[in-house]
């Protein structure tokens, strides 16, 4: 050998394993006749009296009640149980007449080893195989195509059964009409037609189809094939339900704060709402007695807007408000464009669109005019040139325009005395604006600039904000941490600058008031003025003069300071760079009205404790009564992307980004946990699992389209026979793989489209998180291809998780970059619903429920 044959060893070589892959092929297409023929006698005996093909004192088949169909799938017509040997619970669907043409038995489902060609173990990922013809049921009897050829031989397993003691010319032409058929039929994709029982996706289709066996269906992500087995109960995927699910959803509350990258996002309305926004919604927020306590607040929400909003403005009157969104793109790659909105809040009604295809990439900052009642709007955007335009509010057109800097502007605003000047800063500049409005006819309004001048004052890196004074002055917050003040003087022919101007601005004074930087400046209705640091999280109010009165420091978890506004008396609300929003005054300090941490949870069935997963391998099990921690366990290094508690609560799943996923024993009350064991057998890292029913279980999926079986209860032991779980009932329903939710996918996904997943408790809808900032809600089950669904928007980017609460009225949905969390009411057919213990309440998350971000 080693290439030293001669050159007609080749193609001998490829002969002989021609005719040795021949003849495994019409060995198996013979035990395939022979087990037709024995069901096809076995058929006769049932229907006839005894003769001499049975003996009379032969036991009859019994009827096994197990063979039931799952919850929410549609049960056989006429199903009976056959015990045969080691096959047991096997389903027969008889015809009108036995033994039809091209009535086959399906090849019996291996148990112990590999089942599909090439010795795979899961159902997707990088170690399946592409090969055809799933395994099948032992003894089901369907009306179907034979399996098409394939080339790849398939490993021996237990369920084999030995060659026939007949004589082989006995069968040699019923194998011979079999391999004609095979050679009919060939494969669908060759064929390029549609077989009888290919997927409703239409011809052609390269997600999914429908195996020639009839049990199961083998969809393609990324190019690798994911097999799911069709559960017995189900005759044929037209008796499932088809269209969108009758009921609907209404967002009914939104927590989360977008202070990280954001300015100009916290204010309160002349009704006393607090408004700010996150993802794509603007929040109105009614302040109450505490977040779920009594005289809780409620929430309106505007979602007029396709994608996040960056700022807002509120008008002098107090209830039009302005929403600036930065740019973005649909699904379908459709670019979203930048735009601002002018809104009525009372009504939540759009009363203007601005500068649609004006802007570029997102609008950065804007600011209604004061002197003027707020008849104009200034909008600076965040192309290169930072375009600084005004724009006229009841008419939507643009007034004037100019290139401002190439550095980043991050605050805007009209005098409150004179309309015809308007400020921004921004880094290592303060620029004073004169506009002359050009009579209102729209373009002819020009601007000029002056540039601030620090003089003798040490010039910022950045001046992140500003407060117009009543009588005309400036102050601003700078990286330094110092407060100037500005104020009008003479002109001076030494100062650089430019415009034609009389009057500029130069620095009265200066009070250092924090260690860092100055994030925020708020003008009370006193009079004195709040600043907020950075660094230090000072919250300090200045009287005039700069004079310090009073101070206090938010706590560290919660981050520095990036917005204040005055609520109803001496009450203050607080945005931070961690997303927190905070009540309080700086008497009695600040609680959270939201905070947000950890990237997946689950309740106890017990509700006494939450379990809750970091991104370092570390978990923690809180008491849901005192929020103490009770537990304290670090399994590896990595990200924990899933827990789950099993339905009687005496075991916790945790799905690991090492790959793993480790079982824990649980106490009754849930607060204590020992080590188990591990599932071990993932070649990815774990995105989502579900427990059976009986609590002995789990499916889970990977990062490479994996779906694997354990039995828990047995050692944590992979199953590597996954047919025989195909009846398994699971308490949840999160996996995104599964025959019962494939329908889900989109034609031509790459497999990142789905995040998340979650079958109501009253299996009758799944909800889905995609990657493209939408929810769906689809009928359950959803396994049917291009199955259609109701879209609800919202979120700004990606939603990591969606989880429906423990009695299906609300559904919880997580976003991604935007750190939002969205509770959706559910609603029935025609609208209907069940109605809330309190309506438009600050409410909570219930117990047993789960979020995985």
């Amino acid at each position: 050998m080693d290439g030293a044959g001669g050159p007609g060893e080749g193609p001998a070589q490829e002969a002989l394993q021609s005719l040795s892959r021949r003849l495994q092929v019409q060995e198996k297409e013979m035990e395939l006749v022979k087990a037709a023929l024995a069901e096809a006698l076995r058929l006769l005996r049932l229907q006839a009296p005894p003769t001499s093909l049975q003996d009379p004192g032969a036991p009859g088949p019994t009827r096994d009640s197990s063979a039931a169909a799952p919850p929410g799938l549609p049960p056989t017509h006429s199903p009976s149980s056959v015990s045969r040997g080691t096959q047991t619970e096997t389903e027969v669907e008889t015809e009108s007449s036995p033994g039809p043409p091209g009535l086959i038995n399906g090849p019996a489902a291996p148990h112990g080893g590999g089942e599909e060609p090439g010795g795979t173990q899961s159902e997707g990922g990088g170690s399946s195989s592409s090969g055809t013809g799933s395994p099948g049921p032992p003894g089901l009897l369907r009306l179907v195509q034979p399996p098409q050829r394939t080339d790849t031989p398939r490993r021996n397993s237990s369920s084999s059964s030995s060659p026939s003691e007949r004589p082989r010319q006995k069968l040699s032409r019923k194998a011979a009409s079999s391999a004609n058929l095979l050679l009919r039929s060939g494969s669908t994709e060759s064929r390029g037609g549609k077989d009888a029982l290919s997927s409703p996706g239409g011809p052609g289709s390269r997600r999914s189809n429908y195996n020639l066996e009839g049990i199961s269906v083998k969809m393609f992500l990324r190019g690798r094939p994911i097999t799911m087995y069709i559960p017995s109960g189900i005759r044929s995927l037209e008796e499932l339900p088809s269209g969108p699910p009758p009921e609907t959803l209404s967002l009914d509350w939104v927590y989360g704060y977008r202070g990280r990258d954001s300015r100009s996002n916290l204010f309160v309305l002349r009704s006393g709402e607090v408004v700010y926004f996150i993802a794509c919604v603007v929040v109105l927020y009614r302040p109450g007695g505490g977040p779920g306590g009594p005289g809780g607040g409620g929430q309106r929400h505007y979602r007029g807007h396709t994608d996040c909003v960056r700022c807002l403005a509120v008008h002098p009157d107090g209830v039009r408000v302005a929403s600036g969104q930065t740019a973005g793109v649909d699904k379908d790659g459709k670019p979203l464009q930048p735009v601002v909105h002018v809104w009525d809040s009372e009504t939540l009604l759009k009363l203007q669109e601005i500068g649609l295809g004006a802007f570029e990439r997102g609008v950065g900052a804007l600011a209604f005019s004061v002197a003027d009642l707020g008849a104009f709007l200034c909008v600076v955007d965040d192309s290169n040139e930072h375009m600084l335009s005004v724009w006229d509010c009841s008419r939507g057109t643009k007034l004037a325009e100019i290139k401002s800097t190439n550095d980043s502007v991050l605050a805007v605003g009209f005098n409150p005395r004179d309309s015809s000047c308007i400020v921004t800063s921004g880094k290592s500049h303060v620029h004073f604006w004169n506009w002359s409005g050009g009579a209102g006819v729209p373009g002819n309004g020009t601007l000029t600039r002056k540039q601030g001048v620090f003089g003798k004052y040490k010039k910022p890196k950045f001046i992140p904000c500003f407060v117009l004074l009543p009588d005309g002055d400036i102050l601003t917050g700078d990286s330094e941490g110092n407060i100037l003040t500005w104020g009008r003087s003479l002109s001076d022919s030494r100062t650089p600058g430019r415009g034609g101007a009389k009057e500029t601005y130069g620095i009265v004074a200066q009070a250092h008031a924090h260690e860092g930087s100055i994030f925020a400046l708020c003008l009370r209705r006193d009079g004195t003025v709040l600043s907020g640091g950075g660094r230090d999280r000072r919250l300090v109010q200045w009287g005039p003069g700069l004079v310090a009165l009073q101070e206090a420091e938010i706590p560290e978890h919660f981050g520095a300071v990036r917005a204040i506004a005055e609520g109803l008396g001496s009450e203050l609300l607080v945005g931070t760079t961690k997303n927190a929003l905070l009540r309080g005054d700086l008497d009695q300090g600040f609680s959270p009205v939201i905070q947000e941490t950890g990237l997946c949870a689950d309740f106890h069935p017990s509700g006494a404790v939450v379990a809750v997963g970091l991104n370092t391998g570390r978990w923690l099990v809180l008491d849901t009564e005192t929020r103490e921690i009770v537990s304290d366990i670090t399994d590896g290094n990595e990200q924990l992307s899933v827990v789950r508690y099993s339905p009687d609560g005496l075991y916790l799943a945790i799905g690991s980004h090492d790959n793993m996923i480790y079982i824990y024993s649980v106490s009754s009350d849930g607060a204590k946990s020992s080590r188990f064991g591990r599932c071990v057998g993932h070649s990815s890292f774990i995105t989502h699992l579900d427990w059976s029913k009986d609590g002995n279980f789990i499916m889970s999926n990977s990062g490479d389209y994996e779906i694997l079986y354990w039995d828990v209860a047995g050692g944590c032991k992979l199953l590597r026979n996954r047919y025989e779980s195909r009846d398994r009932e699971w308490a949840t329903y999160t996996c995104v793989l599964g025959f019962h939710v494939y329908g889900v996918w989109p034609d031509g996904s790459d497999g990142t489209d789905i995040n998340s997943l979650c079958r109501s408790h009253n299996e009758r809808v799944v909800a889905v998180a995609d990657d493209f900032c939408k929810v769906h809600l689809f009928q359950y089950p959803c396994a049917r291809a291009k199955a259609p669904s109701l879209v609800y928007g919202g979120h700004g980017s990606h939603v990591t998780s969606v989880r429906f609460t423990h009695d299906d009225s609300h559904l919880v949905s997580l976003g991604g970059k935007d750190a939002s969390i969205f509770q959706w009411r559910v609603l029935g057919p025609g609208g209907a619903g069940p109605a809330p213990a309190t309506p438009s309440r600050t409410p909570s998350l219930s117990p047993a429920s789960s979020l995985d971000v």
